[in-house]
């Protein structure tokens, strides 16, 4: 489980203007400003759950895993995980836990990938059978039998993160950290992440923190979010409630035969153009259903689909309401 209480951190960033002389004066009087990464946030997670963290650039995403993994340590405020808190007791920490950044690696750079796992092995001080059984699992799963005997420095870039999921499971944590895992990956790599994280999880009950831009892993791997903006936690609850809550509206788009279609209330036309029609639905106003009807008694319904907003435009309306 983890637990985090009232969790503050501040970094100080030099500042200063451009050209040389603004260089030579900042050797006598450099300019500091305080940047608060984290504003006494808490929140509490369950063993075996999948939470996506979510917020813009600058949020404090990343200062909170690097605080949970034990590798900074806060101004203020307590966290515990598994009984243990991470900065303090990071030995026995991080062999609980696995960390994945998608702009750093932890595999050696020149050397086969299956080198770097042997390294790692003997970081974590992974018992040999243990080893060889995580080894076959992940090399099965993610498909890296041709990989591992490649140097990390030749792999594209869909193929090391997968390497680096590996390397970062080796050791069979509780606990998975993933930072921007699938950042700019192809579609059949963000596929194959998602689904071998989805079976981690199901086969070993592993917890799962995801920050990430692409609305489509959250949307794929939890059922829970954390909106973080300005350092401050804004709102924690199910997708599903996100869902309802910030995406009242549906979208009705019709192919019809016949004149036009006159919406009534609690339909806004959208657009309309070669006898198909896009309609945004209120449905405090009207059920979807009844839009239906009122629009076949005016046309020829030929097709039509439903569609509820985007896991992006529900996020980015997030974004706007709290001015992020």
């Amino acid at each position: 489980m983890i637990e985090v209480q009232h969790i503050s951190k501040t970094f100080q960033v030099s500042r200063r203007g451009a050209g040389f002389s603004e260089a030579f004066k900042a050797l006598f009087h450099r300019q500091y400003e305080c940047i608060k990464a984290l504003d006494d946030i808490s929140f509490r997670i369950e063993d075996g759950e999948m939470v996506g963290y979510i917020g813009p650039n600058g949020a404090g995403k990343s200062s909170t895993i690097k605080v949970l993994s034990g590798i900074l340590t806060p101004d203020r405020g307590t966290c515990s995980i598994n009984g243990r808190i991470p900065w303090k007791e990071r030995t026995a920490h991080v062999n609980e836990i696995g960390v994945v950044f998608g702009q750093r690696s932890q595999l050696w750079w020149d050397v086969p990938v299956i080198d770097s796992f042997e390294l790692l092995r003997d970081i974590y001080r992974v018992p040999r059978r243990l080893y060889d059984s995580n080894l076959e699992e992940l090399v099965t799963l993610l498909k890296l039998e041709e990989l591992v005997r490649t140097p990390a420095r030749q792999l594209s870039l869909g193929q090391r993160m997968r390497c680096e999921i590996a390397a970062s499971l080796l050791h069979s944590p509780k606990i998975l950290f993933l930072d921007e895992p699938t950042i700019g990956l192809d579609a059949v790599s963000k596929i194959a992440v998602r689904d071998f994280i989805l079976e981690q999880n199901r086969k070993h009950k592993t917890t799962v923190i995801l920050t990430t831009h692409d609305m489509q892993d959250i949307e794929t791997l939890t059922k829970r979010i954390i909106l973080i903006g300005k350092g401050k936690i804004l709102m924690d609850g199910s997708l599903e409630h996100i869902r309802k809550r910030f995406s009242a509206t549906k979208k009705l788009t019709v192919e019809y035969r016949g004149k036009h279609i006159i919406p009534c209330d609690g339909m806004e036309l959208c657009s309309s153009s070669n006898q198909i029609a896009s309609f945004e639905i209120n449905p405090d106003k009207l059920g979807v259903s009844d839009a239906i009807a009122h629009i076949s008694s005016q046309v020829e319904v030929r097709d039509l689909s439903v569609e509820s907003a985007s896991i992006d435009k529900i996020v980015a309306n997030l974004y706007q309401q709290y001015q992020i």
